[in-house]
């Protein structure tokens, strides 16, 4: 697979793998050798052991959807400023998907990361942190898109190529995708941490709707209301602002 992203740095080295367990593990195996430049990119058509957010394998039919790993030296960030990240990541997911679908308003992204359009899921981000002192020193973004897969064993996945009832060519779709991403990473590296916060609520999923969760085993209906600094989301419930870490509540 050859890509030329119009970028500074983001997918000038690239790696292209047939099959690997993950675009993540092969990005780490890199900076571990210190092989991986900034803005170094893993893609495949297959991995055996992808990985998603809250420890779920990210399933994957060979060669039709966009599975990578960008890595990036976001050194200009403390540890305490990762979910900046995680929305600027979001944000370049959006745009992308947003290029080829329009500005669709059932075009989401669930927190933290994920890509929806309505209720279904279109990908998901996995960003994996190494720290040195308090400053974040590498930053792992990988990736999982569905491009042109057609038949999902839940009812609750979609593609690109669904939605449209076309094929895509995951060359031009992935080149897409990383100036997307560089666009938005630019903007953070910046300072513009409000404007990408603004921009990330507007594109939440649920945000200020009357919602079901699910929290410590129970229904419950509450607003979503924010996202705090740290990531937690903030949530009305019966009144009250409550904040919940990424392991704490889930949508129903």
């Amino acid at each position: 697979m050859v890509l030329t992203p119009q970028t500074l740095f983001t997918g000038q080295q690239l790696i292209w793998l047939p099959v690997c367990a993950s675009t993540n593990t092969e990005a780490q195996a890199l900076i571990v050798q210190n092989r991986a430049s900034d803005g170094c990119t893993v893609i495949t058509d297959f991995q055996t052991a992808g990985r998603g957010q809250r420890g779920n394998q990210w399933e994957a039919s060979p060669s039709e959807n966009l599975m990578l790993s960008v890595v990036w030296q976001p050194t200009f960030l403390a540890a305490a400023q990762q979910f900046r990240l995680s929305q600027a990541v979001a944000l370049g997911v959006h745009d992308w998907a947003a290029s080829l679908l329009g500005p669709d308003p059932k075009l989401k992204l669930k927190w933290p990361n994920d890509l929806y359009y309505g209720n279904q899921k279109l990908g998901g981000v996995l960003i994996e942190n190494s720290l040195s002192g308090t400053k974040i020193q590498h930053s792992i973004i990988g990736i999982g898109l569905n491009i042109n897969q057609q038949i999902f064993a839940v009812p609750t996945a979609t593609s690109i190529g669904q939605l449209t009832g076309r094929p895509y060519a995951r060359e031009a779709v992935a080149t897409r995708l990383l100036e997307c991403l560089e666009r938005r990473y630019l903007q953070l590296r910046a300072g513009q941490v409000g404007k990408l916060r603004q921009e990330y609520l507007r594109a939440l999923y649920r945000y200020q709707e009357i919602h079901s969760f699910l929290i410590d085993g129970k229904q419950v209906s509450g607003q979503i209301v924010g996202v705090e600094d740290d990531g937690r989301l903030a949530v009305a419930i019966d009144q009250e602002l409550r904040r919940f870490g990424m392991q704490e509540i889930r949508h129903v």
